[in-house]
């Protein structure tokens, strides 16, 4: 059995999310991306949260770390490269998938992040706008704009690497959290309590080869709009409390 290669993230704080005055900018900024404001309020207001250690995977699980799991429970697998993220995985799936894995490690709190794990993983100690810094860089992340069109290998950014190290938070495989879609405490009006339109009610981050720059900002928050979950590139990384 292969072991993760974890990344231990320290305790500390996280400049959560965006500030209420900044969306508008935020808009104008990705304008041509065709993402309406509204979709950017749910990032707000930005806050200052502390977070406890914990660990998150250096990489997402690759289709050569899901196949046995797939096997063992009749899943199917990818027709992708051992090396590529696995996509097309259902949050349940994925969550089986942790549990499956930490039985066999040993490490019974293998489990998804949250939210806010997945941010300050990404984001670090300050409040960079992307995994790698403060503006956006063509190459660093396996996003539309390079034209791929499909995964490639994980890891294969390593100048995308957010300020602990870990790879891939922007682009390649849009990544299941543990934590289900609400507005931040003291949210604009007209966020929207739910999401009814969601094919799932938890919440993504990251984006996939598939989705455009305004995905891989830290502080962005989606979902699953498409039940082609392999089509729009839904995978996943591990995370577990701190040892």
């Amino acid at each position: 059995m292969e072991e993760v290669d974890w990344v231990d993230v320290p305790a500390g704080a996280l400049w959560r999310g965006t500030p209420a005055e900044d969306v508008a900018e935020v808009t104008r900024r990705y304008a041509d991306t065709g993402v309406p404001e509204e979709w950017y309020r749910k990032e707000a207001p930005r806050a200052r949260i502390r977070l406890p250690a914990f660990r998150i995977a250096r990489t997402q699980v690759t289709v050569g770390q899901w196949a046995p799991f797939a096997r063992a429970t009749a899943r199917s697998v990818p027709r992708a490269p051992d090396d590529h993220p696995v996509t097309g995985v259902s949050w349940e799936e994925a969550a089986a998938y942790c549990d499956w894995l930490g039985e066999r490690l040993g490490d019974p709190g293998v489990r998804l992040p949250t939210e806010a794990e997945w941010e300050r993983a990404a984001r670090g100690d300050d409040e960079r706008e992307f995994p790698w810094g403060t503006s956006y860089r063509s190459g660093l992340a396996n996003l539309v704009d390079l034209g791929i069109g499909t995964t490639v290998p994980v890891g294969s950014f390593p100048r995308g690497a957010s300020a602990f190290g870990v790879l891939d938070m922007a682009g390649n495989a849009d990544e299941w959290t543990s934590t289900r879609y609400a507005p931040y405490p003291g949210a604009p009006a007209g966020v929207p309590r739910t999401e009814s339109w969601a094919f799932d009610p938890h919440v993504t981050r990251g984006g996939a080869f598939c989705h455009d720059r305004d995905l891989a900002r830290c502080a962005r928050r989606h979902g699953v709009y498409d039940r082609d979950l392999a089509a729009i590139g839904v995978g996943f990384r591990l995370a577990a409390p701190a040892r």
